[in-house]
């Protein structure tokens, strides 16, 4: 049975101290591997997705595993041109479902990670990127409709079905008309107008994150991003992640 409670989490016997530092999503305290050995045990995982599902990002503090089911992640960026992981996305985008839950993890290494990730509910970072993209991106008559429609009554806002094509055509406009330092800035931008959560990174730290709800609109997206010009050939700790259904199932038995 899980019950969370002002700033206690509780797992059958095990209590977590919880912390809301962010206008949504919270953050777990615990030590060792509490995060395979408890919450995703078969005891608890069902519980524990429910609560992600419901939280929408939990980010588990100091936790000590050695779990092989995670993956490096991939994706280049340079000074001069930007990695699709530097814009907001779902992961596996090209699979038949995307997957339910992400979990995005940094590891204990020698290097610390200066570059974040930013996560931010799916509709607000659609907001966000049609009001900062410039007026001359905006005169596309799409664009131009998506930016009044969403500048209203959220109930006359487009189908949630169409947001990716929304989004598509901005991340699009932006790719094709910014060289990528603007690019950068015009992102960081829409992280902060978005409310995103970005955080510096701590060892040891894993993020999970809604990555693909039956209700779209509570859906989240997260992006690499860079609050620093890039520079090249600079290092930066790697993070690893992952997000198979079957590592994650919330429908069905775990």
């Amino acid at each position: 049975m899980m019950t969370l409670v002002a700033d206690q989490l509780t797992f059958g016997n095990h209590h977590f101290t919880v912390a809301r530092p962010h206008t949504f999503g919270i953050v777990i305290e615990g030590r060792g591997d509490y995060l395979h050995d408890v919450l995703l045990s078969s005891q608890h995982k069902r519980s524990f997705i429910k609560l992600v599902e419901r939280e929408g990002l939990v980010v588990c503090k100091n936790v000590d595993t050695h779990d092989a089911t995670y993956r490096r992640v991939r994706g280049k960026s340079s000074a001069g041109k930007l990695s699709q992981a530097e814009y907001y996305h779902h992961d596996g985008c090209s699979c038949p479902v995307k997957p339910a839950v992400v979990e995005i993890r940094l590891p204990h290494q020698p290097i610390k990670r200066d570059v974040a990730t930013a996560i931010a509910p799916f509709a607000d970072v659609i907001k966000a990127m049609l009001n900062c993209l410039p007026e001359h991106l905006r005169v596309e008559a799409e664009i131009a409709a998506a930016v009044d429609s969403f500048s209203g009554n959220p109930a006359e806002r487009p189908p949630v079905s169409q947001w990716d094509k929304i989004q598509g055509r901005m991340t699009r406009l932006v790719r094709r008309e910014m060289d990528a330092e603007s690019c950068r800035s015009f992102f960081r931008d829409v992280d902060a107008a978005a409310g995103a959560y970005v955080v510096p990174w701590e060892m040891g730290e894993s993020r999970l994150m809604l990555n693909n709800a039956e209700d779209l609109t509570k859906t989240m997206q997260h992006r690499r991003s860079y609050q620093k010009i890039r520079e090249q050939n600079e290092q930066n700790g790697s993070l690893v992640k992952r997000w198979t259904a079957e590592e994650y199932p919330v429908n069905g038995t775990p």
